[in-house]
């Protein structure tokens, strides 16, 4: 059986999003099952739809947010995860998106509340049981997240922290090699 390959996109993303989709065509050289699945902005069903794609040979990817659901499904189920400038408290900033909101990736429109908070605050793990399973990613100049938070969160875990870049991981592509590696992609 192929290794699967879930990579798992950020709030207010898509299954489009340019290091999904720059993945999915580095993934392409290998025998592997490279999936990203288009999440619900509701939290406990982004982890339902997730949870129904893992198998015995699953290793995920996850951005931003994606890399908060990530963490909590690596430690979880024991799966293999990177992080890449990882939400480490969601519940605490998406507080300015509280209301209507809408997803231009999705073509969406949705409301955010104080349950979905609550829900991403039930997901959070305050200590990483088995941190040898996650890989950092994180560069300094993320404008979105606090990249402090994140470096002191995953501290037990492997890290690759690069000054500067941005929220989106500027030269994301050069870590490519490392990922595989990591994850076990050969």
């Amino acid at each position: 059986m192929a290794k699967r390959v879930i990579y798992i996109h950020g709030f207010n993303s898509s299954e489009q999003s340019y290091k999904a989709v720059r993945f999915g065509e580095h993934m392409a050289q290998f025998d592997v099952d490279y999936q990203v699945p288009r999440l619900t902005h509701e939290p406990l069903h982004a982890i339902l739809q997730l949870e129904q794609l893992l198998n015995d040979d699953t290793v995920l990817l996850g951005s931003s947010l994606g890399g908060f659901y990530a963490t909590y499904l690596s430690q979880r189920y024991s799966i293999p995860a990177v992080v890449i400038n990882p939400a480490v408290r969601p519940f605490e900033l998406l507080g300015n998106y509280l209301g209507e909101n809408y997803n231009p990736y999705q073509d969406s429109h949705y409301e955010l509340g104080t349950r979905h908070m609550d829900a991403l605050r039930s997901l959070y793990l305050p200590q990483l049981d088995t941190p040898s399973l996650i890989y950092l990613l994180q560069q300094t100049g993320d404008e979105v997240l606090p990249f402090q938070q994140a470096v002191k969160y995953y501290s037990q875990c492997k890290q690759h922290v690069e000054f500067g870049g941005d929220h989106s991981f500027i030269g994301f592509e050069q870590t490519f090699a490392s990922i595989v590696d990591f994850l076990k992609i050969t």
